[in-house]
Formats: structure tokens, sequence, C-alpha cells
């Protein structure tokens, strides 16, 4: 009986885990779908102007895209994909059984891209764009639920 409880828990735990990524990543796609349309349109960023915060200097910088590909299309596509792995995960024999560790893994790859992304403004660039830290900040929320549904996670 206890140890039913207990799965009960780990269960219902990582299904709060779950949902909690979902809430994460469409706020991360609000602000990823943002800064893709800022690039589609050529448009200047709603940006807190001020000291150190600059979006101008950050959005269009060198290191604003990857061989001619917006960073923000790629954090966008990555946050879809995501969503389509964690909407498909209880659905899909493959992500069933393997789905908590390649959804970890590509937010791994997230993270440390945006740690990467943080050392830029910080370092290289020597501004920041809040929308930027903001996704990032919730790269770095979503990693934490998957390590953490990671560390719960049991292939059976």
């Amino acid at each position: 009986m206890e140890e039913t409880v207990k799965e009960e828990a780990k269960h219902l735990a990582n299904h709060m885990a779950r949902n909690a990524s979902f809430v994460v990543l469409a706020l991360a796609i609000i602000i990823s779908g943002y800064l893709s349309y800022l690039k589609v349109a050529n448009a200047e960023a709603v940006c807190v102007e001020a000291s150190v915060f600059d979006c101008g200097t950050v959005l269009n910088s060198f290191y604003s895209e990857i061989r001619g590909v917006p960073i923000a299309w790629l954090g966008l596509a990555v946050n879809i994909i995501a969503v389509a792995l964690l909407l498909l995960e209880p659905r899909v024999p493959i992500l069933q059984r393997y789905g908590v560790a390649l959804i970890f893994g590509l937010i791994l790859f997230a993270f440390l891209f945006s740690v990467y992304l943080v050392y830029v403004q910080a370092a290289l660039i020597k501004s920041y764009c809040p929308w930027c830290l903001t996704h990032e900040a919730l790269i770095t929320i979503l990693f934490g639920l998957c390590a953490w549904r990671l560390s719960q996670w049991e292939l059976a």
C-alpha cells in the first residue's frame, strides 16, 4: 500500500512538472515569437533604454544570427519542438519510453546556448536585451524542470 502511494505521488509530481513546462514554454514562445517578428518586420523592439540595456544593439549584432538565420527563429523552433514532444510524450510509444530523456537533451542544448548568449551580451556586446534575458531565464527554469523529470525517470 505504501509503495502505491509513493508511485502515485511520483506520478503526480511528474505530471505537475510537465504541466509547468507547458506554461514556461508558452511564455518562451510568446517572447521568441516577438523577437522573430522583429527580425521579419525589421522593426525596433519595445525596450528599456537605460544604462546597459539596449535591445537594438543586441538584436542587430553580429551574434544575432548564425549563417544568416536569426537566433530568435532558432529559439522559437526549439520551443515549438519541445511543446510538440511534450504533447506527444504520452501518446507515442517511443516517446512514452524515451521522451523524458529526449526533451532533456533538447533543453540541455538550449540551456547551454542560453548561457553562451548571456556571455555574449555581457562580455562581447556589453549591452543587454531584457527580452533575450527573459527568454534565457525561462529556458533556465525549463532546464530545471526537465532535469528534475530526468532524475525521476525510470527506463522500464
